[in-house]
């Protein structure tokens, strides 16, 4: 079985050609990062306007690193929501026709499902298993107990995490894309400089809340007058601690949670903050108390890729799951609601 997928979520263009022995045949990714730098964040409607200007290409692309043509397809998946509402529809449009003129099925995957199921991909995880789904726009914790089966623990009351080191990357003055300019920075600084806050440490359920951290490292920043590459190093250390403990606090909630119920080992780490090699060694030493593996895809699946989608199309299309080409394309999709 051979499934293309399409990921144009939010500001990568992507296709990629999975089959359903978990090969990547393909997996073509075109990033706008270029077009938001002088922005410091991703403006939906240059974005929409590049996946318009991309899309054709990468497609032609995939199929072409994969030695394939579209009449060999089985069926063509794309992200059909959450996300940025433009770039899903360019995403979900090119999709429908390719699938309408070849006489495909088509599959509208969520977002989310194509994070929850790439350790499929990757590795050999059976349901049940407990994710950790972090990114720039998703925090949250969910039981995955099959395809389309999520039942969500607790989530963000404000932001997300993604979007927090983001932001504390651009007060502090860094490149974009801000989670990684972070993490390296960090590196060379001290964590116990700043004595941020931990959010939510020791109170009851699985939320989290960044918001509160944000504003701490903002309201240092301003005390602190000029700040000097060392302040700067400092402030991603001490940030990044902070969420560290925050992190592993809700995580010990949640698998308390989680084995109330199931006897499952497995762990998940996805989204593009899971590529954060220092919250995931934090993680591994949390879950070492629990008897529990940390299962992570590779980094280049962390962050948005096409080959989650195409992957989590032949989950469904195993099922029979396929949609109509009336499916409406959605800025919002719980992932509850992708059964």
């Amino acid at each position: 079985m051979l499934i293309l997928g399409i990921e144009t979520s939010c500001d990568e263009t992507a296709a990629a050609v999975v089959s359903d022995k978990k090969e990547i045949l393909s997996n073509v990714v075109l990033s706008q990062t270029a077009e938001h730098l002088p922005y410091g964040g991703v403006v939906p409607e240059i974005a929409a306007r590049a996946h318009i200007d991309h899309i054709d290409a990468v497609v032609t692309k995939a199929l072409a690193d994969a030695k394939v043509t579209l009449p060999e397809l089985d069926a063509i998946a794309a992200t059909g929501g959450p996300g940025l509402i433009g770039g899903v529809i360019v995403g979900v449009m090119t999709g429908k026709a390719i699938a309408s003129v070849h006489n495909k099925p088509f599959i509208a995957v969520n977002h989310l499902e194509g994070h929850a199921l790439t350790a499929r991909l990757t590795s050999e995880v059976d349901f049940p298993f407990l994710l950790l789904l972090v990114s720039g726009g998703h925090c949250q914790f969910l039981v995955v107990e099959g395809v389309g089966k999520y039942r969500k623990l607790g989530g963000t009351i404000d932001d997300a995490l993604g979007e927090a080191f983001d932001k504390t990357a651009k007060m502090l003055g860094l490149s974009y894309p801000g989670g990684p300019a972070v993490e390296q920075l960090a590196k060379k600084g001290n964590e116990s400089a700043y004595s941020f806050t931990v959010p939510l440490k020791g109170r009851a359920g699985c939320d989290f809340s960044f918001s509160g951290l944000k504003t701490a490292v903002r309201t240092q920043i301003i005390n602190i007058g000029e700040i000097t590459d060392k302040h700067r190093a400092d402030i991603c250390a001490s940030f990044q601690h902070a969420v560290g403990e925050s992190v592993c606090d809700r995580t010990r909630h949640a698998i308390e949670t989680f084995k109330q119920s199931h006897q499952s080992a497995s762990f998940v780490l996805a989204g593009g903050v899971a590529a954060n090699q220092y919250l995931r060694g934090r993680l591994e030493k949390v879950l070492s108390e629990y008897d529990m593996r940390l299962i992570a895809p590779p980094m280049a699946l962390c962050t948005d890729n096409a080959a989650m989608i195409a992957w989590a199309g032949i989950e469904r299309f195993r099922l029979g799951q396929t949609d109509g080409l009336d499916f409406e394309p959605r800025a919002r999709w719980p992932l509850s609601q992708a059964s």
